[in-house]
Formats: structure tokens, C-alpha cells, sequence
């Protein structure tokens, strides 16, 4: 398909300018509500299996479970829809979903063994509809080349945050105040109904990437080891939400207010939306590899301490400190993508990332029920802070991989010889080079080489 870019050089690149590319809220929109569900699923199957057995070790065997099947179907996932199309792949899977969700739901309630409710957990999490990558792939197609990427990295940053805002306020008030298996209806019933809408709009859609239709060569994501190194530092961030669900939900059960969990990390997440929008309306000068290193300090730091709250306050706080560095390495990560992996792998790339976090997720929330169950939410908390630690020393011992490298693609590598290699005649008049048709001839040099639609870009050096 045809990269529309929106080419306003008077804005600054913004939400505002960004929402009204051609064509966006028709995806946006839908994309929204195919992902609410998914901030809902986790925290559903704890408080269904923890009010069923009564051990959250045994909860979190299952959420690990679901989380482990993800993240191994979501790079297939990502591999068919390049391949296929988004629709193609996205209506058997939320049908699938919704009948495995079910499935596991009604096990429960029968008061199934855990491993007959961790086998059933297995079609549950390969059959998560990986629509947030959809979503991404559709902006990085539609604004390729232009400086809006980045916000629009941000805004799904933000779009996921307040999902996981929603998400699990929703899905306590269900499991706590109508029926513990309440939460998992509800996942189910809006995965079917918003993964069917956002599949009907096609018009949006990348176009796919089949060798046999396009001649192109197939790029596998995960050969690029740029992202190698993300996926790696990303199990760091999947693990401060698995430790967080569980370790707040057993602080709040441990002061006899477990409706206070909803709250907790509503705020947590609600850190990491307000850090999102601000990382959207931010013109940043130092490179992307930086803010990602920078990010993962502040993140190992607040992580550190978690353990030491004692109060609601006190989490809350800290909690919503350790939300508010999320967002810039999660935002600067998938912005890298674009960078670090061909068009025709990005949402794989995406996927991959995103399999990363539920894998770090599912790990981490086995170990924080473990600790939990044996010594307390203090011990839990101590998972995103020795998960955080080790995200940051490999991003610091393997940062070199992160280079952007420039990109191949044909029409960059065409603009590139013009701008470079066929200079504008000396004698030629600048209405010629105004006129239509020859906007490639008149274009200055740093609109190729900074991406800057029109408008100067200041350098980074990373």
C-alpha cells in the first residue's frame, strides 16, 4: 500500500497532527477496543484461580502458562499476518479465543487441578489476538519516513497504558463484585466483538509480504540482531508486570482490602501513561539508543525499592514512579524497530517484542506467587528489581548492536542517488525546480537523509 504521510510543515509534530493522517481513526478506533481485553486477561485468571484453589502459586502456575503460550505464538502470528494479511489471521483467532477462554473459565469453576487448568491455559494464551502490533504495523506503513513515527510509537504506548489502566480496574470490580469468573467473560465477549471490528477494516491494512507475490526475498525479524537485543531487554519490562499483578494483589489481600489492587496498579499504569504522553510531545535531541539505556536506569532504580512500601500511599507512589520509566524504554523500542528491521518483517519485529513482555510477564509472576505464597508481597516485589537490573546490563554490555543501520529500501535508496548524485543544473531556475513533478529534484538533501518531510531535523549523535 501507499505510505500516506501528512506533510504540514508549519506544526510540529504533535497527537493532533498525527490523528489526522488519512485514514487513522478508522483503525485507531477499533484498534482500541480489540485491545481493552487484553489488560483484563492476567489479572482475571489470578483471581479466578487464586479464589478457587487459594494459592496465588497455584494462580500464578496458570497466568505463567497463558502468558509462556503467547509469548511462543505471537512471532507466528506476526510471520502469518505479514505473510496473509491482517484479517486473514485475526477472525479465526479471536473465535478461537473466545472459546478457549471459556473453556478455561468453566474448568475453574468445577474446581478442575491446576494442571488440567494449566493445559487449558495453553490455547488461551496462543490464541491472544495480537492486535497492538497490528495497530503499529498499520502506522509504520502509513507514515514511513516521516518524523511522526516516534509519536506514534508514543501514542500506542499510551493507547496500551490506559488499556492497562482500564484493564484491571475492570476486571477486579467483575471478579470481586459480580462472580470470580466475571472478568474472563467479559475478556472474552470484547475480544470477539472488537478483534471482528477492527479485522473489517481492511482498507488500512499493510500491504502483505508473500515471496511468491512480491519477488521480494523474506527478512525473518528475529536475524536482525538489533532486535535480538531488544527482545532480550524487554523480558525486563514484561517481568515488572507480572511481578507487579501479583505482589499488589497480595499486598492488598494481606491489609484486608483487596479491592485496593484495582487501584495500585491502576496507578502504576496510569505512571506510564502520563510518562507516554509527555514522551510524544517531546522533540528529543539525544538518540534513541541513549533514551533506551536511560530509561532502563530509572526503571532498575524505582524498581529497587518497591519492596520497602509499607502503605497504600507509599506503593501508590512508588508504584506510579516505576510506571513513568516504563514508558520511555517501552515507546523508544518500538520506535527502534523501524530502524533496525525491514517493512517486511515489522510485524513480526512487533510481535516479537510483544512475546518478549508476556514471556518476562509469565516468569515472573511463577516466581512472585512462589515468594508470595512462602515469605510475603515484600519477597514478590523483588522480581522486577532483579529483572530490571539484568534487562539493564545487557542493554549496556550489548548497546553497540543497536546502531541504526542505514535503510534499503528501493525508494531511499533511489532518493538517495538523485539527492546525492544528480545535483540540480547551476543555470536551472527555481520555478523549475518548483514545478510538478519535480518536487524529488527540488527537495533538499536533509529531507532525504533526516526524515524531516520538508523541514530541517537537528542531528542526533547517539
Amino acid at each position: 500500500m501507499t505510505s500516506a504521510v501528512t506533510t504540514d510543515n508549519s506544526a510540529r509534530p504533535g497527537y493532533g497532527q498525527l490523528l489526522r493522517t488519512p485514514g487513522a481513526l478508522g483503525f485507531v478506533l477499533p484498534g482500541f477496543a480489540a485491545r481493552l481485553p487484553f489488560g483484563m486477561l492476567t489479572i482475571s485468571i489470578l483471581l479466578l484461580v487464586q479464589h478457587t484453589t487459594g494459592s496465588y502459586g497455584s494462580a500464578g502456575i496458570v497466568a505463567a502458562v497463558t502468558g509462556i503460550s503467547m509469548a511462543l505464538s505471537a512471532p507466528l502470528m506476526g510471520i502469518f499476518t505479514d505473510r496473509f494479511g491482517q484479517s486473514a489471521v485475526l477472525v479465526p483467532v479471536v473465535l478461537a479465543h473466545a472459546a478457549a477462554v471459556s473453556g478455561l473459565a468453566a474448568l475453574a469453576l468445577a474446581d478442575a487441578n491446576v494442571w488440567f487448568l494449566a493445559l487449558a491455559a495453553i490455547p488461551t494464551g496462543a490464541s491472544v489476538p495480537q492486535v497492538g502490533p497490528m495497530v503499529r504495523a498499520r502506522w509504520a506503513a502509513r507514515l514511513e519516513g516521516s518524523p511522526l513515527l516516534p509519536t506514534a510509537a508514543a501514542f500506542e504506548s499510551v493507547t496500551d497504558e490506559f488499556t492497562f489502566v482500564v484493564g484491571p480496574v475492570l476486571a477486579t470490580a467483575l471478579c470481586t463484585g459480580v462472580h470470580p469468573a466475571a472478568g474472563l467473560v467479559t475478556e472474552a465477549t470484547l475480544t470477539l466483538l472488537g478483534g471482528l471490528l477492527f479485522a473489517a477494516r481492511r482498507a488500512s491494512q499493510p500491504r502483505t509480504h508473500a515471496p511468491s507475490a512480491t519477488g521480494e526475498s523474506r527478512s525473518f525479524a528475529l536475524s536482525h540482531p538489533g532486535l535480538q537485543v531488544l527482545v532480550l531487554a524487554f523480558l525486563g519490562i514484561g517481568a515488572v508486570f507480572g511481578g507487579m499483578q501479583v505482589s499488589l494483589a497480595a499486598f492488598s489481600a494481606e491489609i484486608g482490602n483487596p479491592g485496593a489492587n484495582g487501584l495500585l496498579y491502576g496507578v502504576f499504569a496510569a505512571g506510564n501513561m502520563i510518562a507516554g504522553i509527555a514522551m510524544g510531545a517531546v522533540a528529543w535531541k539525544i538518540g534513541p539508543r541513549r533514551r533506551l539505556i536511560l530509561g532502563y536506569v530509572g526503571l532498575t532504580a524505582a524498581a529497587s525499592v518497591l519492596w520497602a512500601a509499607n502503605s497504600v500511599i507509599l506503593l501508590g507512589a512508588l508504584g506510579l514512579v516505576v510506571g513513568l520509566f516504563i514508558a520511555p524504554a517501552l515507546i523508544t523500542g518500538y520506535t527502534m524497530v523501524e530502524q533496525l528491521v525491514p517493512a517486511n518483517a515489522r510485524t513480526e519485529a512487533f510481535t516479537w517484542l510483544t512475546g518478549s513482555i508476556a514471556f518476562g510477564q509469565a516468569v515472573a509472576v511463577i516466581l512472585a506467587g512462589r515468594l508470595t505464597d512462602a515469605h510475603g508481597s515484600a519477597y514478590g516485589f523483588l522480581v522486577p528489581m532483579a529483572a530490571t537490573a539484568l534487562a539493564l546490563a545487557v542493554l549496556l554490555a550489548l548497546r553497540a548492536k543497536l546502531a541504526p543501520k542505514a535503510q534499503k529500501t528501493p525508494s531511499r535508496i533511489v532518493n538517495a542517488s538523485v539527492s546525492a548524485a544528480a545535483p540540480a543544473p547551476v543555470s536551472a531556475p527555481a520555478s523549475a525546480a518548483a514545478a510538478p513533478g519535480n518536487e524529488a529534484a527540488a527537495a533538499p538533501r536533509d529531507r532525504v537523509n533526516e526524515r524531516g518531510m520538508g523541514h530541517r531535523v537537528p542531528v542526533t549523535v547517539d
